[in-house]
Order: C-alpha cells, then sequence, then structure tokens
C-alpha cells in the first residue's frame, strides 16, 4: 500500500516549520463570591455532545467508582473546551416524566459550592436521561479508606474529610435540599487538589433508578425500615456510619459501634493503622458525636449545623494541602489522561469532527510546503493543470462541507498518480469521516503516514478513527505516537 517519490512523480513531502483553608460554612475564599457559588453554570447539553466527549459512551469511560454502583453507569467525558465532566446515564424508565426530571435536575443544578462536585447540566433527548457533573479525578472515599495500596489515610484528612461532608450538607440544607439518598463512602469524592466533595448525584429526588438506601439493612436509617421514606434525620444517621468509616478503616454496623460504645470499648473502633498518630480526647470526641449521630430516635440527632460546630475545633494540620495529606499528585486532569495533546490531538480524542475540519482548513498546506518550488522547474502540461484543478475543486468542496464532492474530487486528484500529498489524503480521510465511511477512513490516514512517517497529523487522524471504530486501545496509543512525534518536531 506504499506511496513513495520517484521520478516520474512529484512528492509534495512534509516539513518540520513548525494551603489548604478550612473556611467555616458562612465565609468562603473564592474570589469574592459568597458560600455555593462554585464551578460551571449549568446547562442543558445536547447528546450528541456527550457522545462525543465519552467516545460514544465506550466502556473504557466507566467510572467504576465516581459515586455510583450498578446498575446507575457514571461516565468520565471531556468537552470541547477542555472540561473534564461526570456523566450519570438513565434510561427512560428511570425518569419516564421528563418534566419532573428536567425540574429536578435543574433545581439541583442551581447549587453552586466548592464542597459538592456540583451537577453542571443535564440531557433528555429521546429515551436518554444523563446527569453532567464536574469530574473528580481522585477517586472516592471508598478507595482511600477502605482499598487502600500504601498508606492508610492520616487522621487529619479524616477530620477534614467528616468537617467538609457537615458543611457541604449544611450548605444544601439552607439551599432547602436537606435530603440526600444513600450517603455512603463512595458519594464522597477528592478533586484535583485532594479536597474531599460530596457527589451532587444523590440530591436528585429518587427516581425509579432505585432505592434511598442499598439492600444492606445493617445500615439503614431505622425510620427508613419502617416507612421507606428519608428525611434530614435519616441523612444525619447515614453521616454517623461515615464517622464509624473515618474512625475504624471499615465498614462497621453501627449496632455493633453502638455496643462497643456502650461497652466503653472505644479503642476496638479505631484504626489500628492510626495507633500513636493522634489524640485519644480527639477520638473519644469523634466516637460521641457518631453516637449522637446513631441515636434511634431521629429527633434526638444533631443537625448539620451541630455537626459543624463539634467538628470544626478538632481540625489539625489546617495549614497543609490536602494533596500532601493524602499522598496524591497535584493538579491532576484525568487519573488515566496524561497526555499533552494539541488542539488537534484534543480534537481527534474527542472524535470532535467539526473541530477537525476547523483546523485542517486553518492549516491548509503547510505540511506539502515545497511543491511549489518543485513544480516551478517542471514542464507545465495539461495533464498536470488537471491534476491540480481536481484538487482545487475538492478543496473548495471541503470548505463548504460538501464532502461527498471532496471525496469524489481528491479521489481523481489521487488516482491520477502525479503527485502526492499527504495532506490531500488527511482531507479525504476527514471526508470520509464525515460520511461515516469508517474504514476508508483509517485506510486514507494509514495512506497519509505512508507518504510521511513522521507527520503527528497522520497520527492524530488514524486516532479518530479508531475511536469511530470503536478500537479504543488503539486509538489511544497512536495518540501516543502523534503526541511522541509533536515532540520531537518541537526539539528541531
Amino acid at each position: 500500500m506504499g506511496v513513495g517519490c520517484s521520478k516520474l512523480s512529484f512528492c509534495w513531502c512534509f516539513t518540520s516549520h513548525h494551603k489548604f483553608n478550612l473556611p467555616h460554612s458562612s465565609t468562603h475564599e473564592n474570589g469574592g463570591k459568597e458560600e455555593g457559588e462554585s464551578g460551571a453554570s449549568y446547562s442543558e447539553f445536547k447528546l450528541d455532545e456527550l457522545r462525543s466527549s465519552t467516545s460514544g459512551f465506550s466502556a473504557e469511560n466507566i467510572v467504576s467508582e465516581h459515586g455510583e454502583k450498578a446498575p446507575n453507569v457514571v461516565y468520565r467525558g471531556r468537552l470541547n473546551d477542555g472540561r473534564w465532566i461526570a456523566i450519570k446515564r438513565f434510561h427512560r424508565s428511570a425518569w419516564p416524566d421528563t418534566r419532573q426530571f428536567l425540574e429536578e435536575a435543574r433545581a439541583v443544578g442551581q447549587l453552586r459550592s466548592e464542597k459538592l462536585a456540583n451537577l453542571v447540566g443535564c440531557c433528555c433527548e429521546g429515551d436518554e436521561r444523563l446527569l453532567v457533573a464536574e469530574f473528580m479525578p481522585n477517586d472516592t472515599l471508598s478507595k482511600h479508606l477502605f482499598h487502600w495500596e500504601s498508606h492508610p489515610m492520616k487522621w487529619a484528612m479524616r477530620l477534614r474529610v467528616a468537617l467538609c461532608l457537615a458543611q457541604a450538607l449544611e450548605y444544601c440544607s439552607s439551599k432547602e435540599r436537606s435530603l440526600y439518598h444513600d450517603l455512603n463512602a463512595y458519594r464522597i469524592l477528592f478533586d484535583q487538589d485532594g479536597n474531599p466533595r460530596l457527589s451532587c448525584f444523590g440530591l436528585m429526588k429518587n427516581s425509579r433508578d432505585g432505592k434511598s438506601y442499598s439492600t444492606n439493612l445493617a445500615f439503614t436509617p431505622p425510620e427508613y425500615m419502617r416507612t421507606g421514606r428519608i428525611s434530614p434525620e435519616s441523612v444525619i444517621y447515614s453521616f454517623g456510619t461515615l464517622l464509624l468509616d473515618l474512625l475504624s478503616g471499615k465498614h462497621i454496623p453501627p449496632s455493633h459501634a453502638l455496643d462497643l460504645i456502650r461497652g466503653k470499648n472505644f479503642q476496638m473502633l479505631i484504626d489500628s493503622n492510626l495507633e500513636g498518630h493522634f489524640s485519644n480526647d480527639d477520638g473519644t470526641e469523634l466516637v460521641r458525636l457518631a453516637s449522637r449521630c446513631l441515636q434511634y430516635e431521629a429527633r434526638e440527632r444533631p443537625n448539620a449545623r451541630s455537626l459543624v460546630s463539634a467538628l470544626s475545633p478538632l481540625q489539625k494540620d489546617s495549614e497543609v494541602p490536602s494533596h500532601v495529606l493524602m499522598g496524591i499528585s497535584h493538579g491532576t486532569a484525568s487519573p488515566k489522561d496524561s497526555l499533552s495533546l494539541t488542539p488537534l490531538g484534543e480534537a481527534c480524542s474527542r472524535m470532535d469532527l467539526t473541530a477537525i475540519h476547523e483546523i485542517l482548513d486553518d492549516i491548509g498546506y503547510k505540511d506539502d510546503e515545497g511543491i511549489a518550488n518543485e513544480l516551478s522547474f517542471q514542464v507545465w502540461t495539461s495533464e498536470i493543470q488537471e491534476t491540480l484543478n481536481c484538487k482545487k475543486r475538492g478543496d473548495t468542496a471541503f470548505r463548504a462541507k460538501d464532502f461527498a464532492t471532496a471525496i469524489k474530487s481528491y479521489t481523481q486528484f489521487i488516482d491520477d498518480g502525479t503527485m502526492v500529498s499527504p495532506t490531500v489524503f488527511a482531507r479525504r480521510c476527514l471526508s470520509y469521516l464525515m460520511s461515516n465511511k469508517l474504514q476508508e477512513a483509517l485506510a486514507d490516514a494509514m495512506q497519509a503516514q505512508v507518504v510521511s512517517p513522521e507527520w503527528p497529523t497522520a497520527f492524530y487522524l488514524q486516532a479518530a478513527a479508531l475511536f469511530s471504530l470503536g478500537m479504543d486501545n488503539d486509538a489511544q496509543e497512536t495518540l501516543k505516537d502523534g503526541t511522541s512525534l509533536e515532540a520531537k518536531w518541537k526539539k528541531h
């Protein structure tokens, strides 16, 4: 399939020009904004935009622990503006009433707090119901507390998680969203700075998606067992189970924990990995607070504001950033994607064909520079002129987004065989992608690589074609190859 340069052909060659703060709930450092005003504004997304951001809802973009458990599915996605998002996908049966879904999403979308993984939008098209939230790249409390690989979570960080969660609940209560469904260690996420956030998904009123609580009855508020309904006090009970998680590093049933507390066996509740790293007074205070939250009678439990007041004085190492306490890299954009891509690479990784078209059209034939000088020494013939006219007609159609005509004209230029241009293959590749001729598009991207073996654009377009064909692993590797070649360019 190779195409080479010979004395009988003119080859259009590639050239290389080419201090964590712990604010009280009433104050908040965010550029002078009030508490709650954090993150992007709420909007309604098109299904095609969300599909593109997730590589067609690829299985590789499923986030297994982003505050949700089966049967719910949450995807990681990246929007055209570069923002990472988490997309929770329902079927219509979960929210049969379109208006109810939209109204509920808009209500939750009005909340804005640095203690929440905020809802930034939704999508409701056909049978699809999708919620879009800020993406939290550093996993869940469950992962860091129960499934740690090298070091257990530090005591100071556990206290910080407890306070931030209490502040999130107090903020939601102040905005009349005091009900939270199935509060657990999966619902607490960590942002790129390592700060804990409460997933906004649990603030949606219960739908046919599932019950308010998991099937593990040992951790279910007693009043929910009786009535099947949650209340603000039920949320406090769940907060108490999370305090037990933080204390013990295990998921201890509340009834067993209360037996230990009544028997004053406090040490049995404390994670043995924390021995010598906290004061007994602080541990005792947290145990007492958990006990108050787990009272059988709902009216005897504290409210969210009381939790904030009780936890604020316990904070340790408040001047140490969360990412340091957590032992994680700072500012990680995504746990999976660490590539630094050019705009073309980004567009190809998202299969954003419109953006690819704009970039290729803007670049023009810079990668084919040198052909004009070569041709100036040749004897112009009517045959060569007609070949160039084919390319010209193809370019006109390409700019006008008449991709059928572009394919026809570029094919005539290529089949003539007099001249070879990697950019023509690139443009026909995109025209094929726009026409949903995916195998043909992949073949053209590979042909562009044959003509110019170290041309990053050829690799990026191969990645776009591979993503379109569902070959995500191959596509990711091809993106890496293109990025490596681009880095070499910049050194020369």
